[in-house]
């Protein structure tokens, strides 16, 4: 047999004829048509519901429903000393005037117009004019002990 494009043939045994229902007795697969006896399964047109456990109690309905979710709720991204001191030393940042665009441009903040929070962890030591939406108290207290600003926006 020749190499040629017209001749290719899968396998031998690789391909498996499908499953013809509902086709007649001689298939073996005639009458029920493979869906056994009765009940929904059975019918033309079912379709299992989302979540279904065959009859059992399904999971979202056995576990009970706790806590709620307070909509009134403001998220701040939090930002520590310490990194922005990590920022001034590295001379990412020069002039020493830190704002929430400048941190989402340097890519400390992953969104645009998300409500940053400078947060008290680490130390600083360079001067530095920071403004923010929110400041703990152990991060301005540093700020202001090296002669920095911090100065809050509104939100």
């Amino acid at each position: 047999m020749s190499n040629h494009l017209g001749n290719l043939r899968y396998a031998e045994g690789s391909r498996k004829k499908p499953k013809r229902v509902g086709r007649g007795q001689g298939s073996g697969h005639g009458r029920t048509a493979t869906r056994g006896h009765k009940g929904a399964q059975s019918r033309s047109g079912y379709k299992r519901k989302h979540g279904f456990e065959g009859g059992q109690m399904p999971l979202q309905r056995r576990v009970p429903k706790f806590g709620f979710t307070n909509f009134n709720r403001v998220e701040y991204l939090g930002v520590n000393v310490s990194r922005i001191e990590e920022l001034v030393s590295k001379g990412t940042i020069t002039d020493g005037v830190i704002t929430p665009e400048i941190l989402y441009k340097l890519g400390v903040v992953s969104k645009r117009r998300a409500l940053v929070k400078i947060l008290g962890n680490g130390d600083i030591t360079c001067k530095v004019d920071i403004t923010a939406h929110a400041f703990s108290a152990t991060a301005k207290q540093k700020i202001e002990a090296v002669g920095g600003t911090a100065t809050t926006v509104s939100v």
